[in-house]
């Protein structure tokens, strides 16, 4: 424990990056050679990745703090084969990819909640480099004739997935022609295409990239098994980020870096903004209020960062005054819709808010206790669950639910 200002600090730890470990195993499958992923998120979503990527021919052994990855070379096995990938979007949109490069018929499916995840335009820009590929109604099950990835001339337009991007990304290097890809409508959540780019330039890709708007993959530029070591989860360390914000307890979380180029990271400066405190180190950042939240109103564009809404609008419902949230409209197709549940769950414990069309608008008050419904869906558990700090008689019905990115959750949370 240390001590900040005369407050004791409360240390807690968070599991690996979620976005960075799935990207990593990803590059690490289709490399030459051997990699060690240190420090890497062990959870439902990155086993369902591990075991696709097993069918594919990666070899994929667990070791100390993290695991060992044979790779493919880029030689995509498992012809004939049908990978179920639970409620994991973002295995479904990188494998959808991915099983292009093999030879045979691969069909992807997974939950029912995953069965209305859209894949849509993934699959048009597949089906544009000439691969035999098919969905239902623009959501799972992807069936696949695979017969290689020609590459070439990408366009896409207003698309709701960044992880679109990253799956042509990541599968670049190992095409016929390489390929060329624009982006020429909007687009959400451009950190997790950073991400993306720095994975694989980590394992030895080379991409030429103009802005957020345009990139050049060539062939010939392929990964390279390596050590790769996985930074701390920006996602998890947002909800203790929480916890120091509603209980005016100094709270450190280790395993993070306020510099990170992970995009859930910039709810520090909206912490800031509503009046808390943020200090950091190379593997440390630290939160703290002292004073009360700022009131009034106050609008936050979480377009870059829709994963912490569900954090903010917990941290709304006890900040006086309204918060407006905006342009995370795809929040509806994650994995719950997370605007309807968050308006609901809301409302249970007798806060007003409601659905605008592209976020939510909050008005904060005085919390009361409710049992609250989870959707299956981790991000709501873990935010409604640090409310249950300072508002005892909120209590979380399916606590299970945190397995997909963060099993030790309910540990680090009883250390405050």
């Amino acid at each position: 424990m240390t001590t900040v200002s005369g407050k004791p600090a409360i240390l807690v730890e968070v599991p690996g990056s979620k976005s960075l470990t799935q990207r990593a195993l990803v590059a690490a499958a289709l490399a030459r050679g051997r990699s060690v992923i240190r420090r890497a998120l062990v959870a439902e979503d990155t086993q369902y990745l591990m075991d696709g990527l097993k069918i594919l021919g990666a070899d994929i052994e667990p070791v100390a703090d993290g695991f060992a990855v044979t790779g493919t070379g880029g030689a995509v096995a498992g012809r004939d084969s049908e990978i179920f990938l639970g409620n994991n979007g973002t295995a479904l949109r990188f494998l959808t990819a991915l099983v292009c490069l093999g030879r045979g018929r691969y069909v992807l499916a997974g939950s029912e909640r995953l069965s209305e995840r859209p894949v849509g335009p993934l699959v048009a820009a597949l089906q544009d480099m000439g691969v035999a590929i098919t969905c239902r109604d623009n959501c799972p099950p992807v069936e696949v004739a695979a017969n290689g990835l020609r590459g070439g001339q990408i366009t896409l337009g207003d698309i709701e997935s960044s992880q679109y991007v990253s799956a042509l990304l990541l599968c670049g290097p190992y095409t016929a022609k390489g390929i060329e890809l624009t982006l020429a409508g909007g687009i959400v959540s451009t950190p997790y295409i950073d991400l993306t780019i720095g994975v694989m330039r980590d394992f030895g890709a080379r991409i030429t990239q103009t802005g957020h708007r345009h990139f050049i993959v060539g062939t010939g530029s392929i990964y390279t098994g390596r050590d790769y070591t996985v930074e701390g989860d920006a996602s998890s360390a947002s909800y203790f980020f929480l916890a120091a914000a509603l209980t005016k307890q100094t709270i450190r979380v280790a395993g993070v870096n306020r510099q990170s180029a992970q995009g859930d990271i910039r709810l520090l400066h909206i912490l800031e903004e509503m009046g808390c405190r943020v200090t950091g180190g190379d593997d440390w950042v630290e939160v703290a209020r002292e004073g009360e939240l700022v009131s009034g109103d106050m609008t936050f564009d979480m377009g870059d960062l829709p994963d912490m809404v569900p954090t903010v609008g917990v941290l709304a419902a006890y900040r006086p005054g309204r918060t407006t949230i905006t342009n995370v409209a795809h929040l509806r197709i994650k994995e719950s819709n997370r605007l309807a549940a968050m308006v609901a769950e809301l409302g249970r414990i007798g806060i007003r808010a409601r659905e605008s069309a592209d976020g939510l608008v909050i008005e904060g008050g005085r919390p009361g206790g409710a049992a609250i419904d989870t959707y299956n869906d981790h991000r709501i558990a873990m935010s409604f669950a640090v409310a249950g700090l300072v508002t005892p008689q909120i209590a979380v019905a399916d606590k299970k639910c945190v397995d997909k990115s963060f099993p030790g959750f309910w540990r680090e949370l009883a250390k405050l």
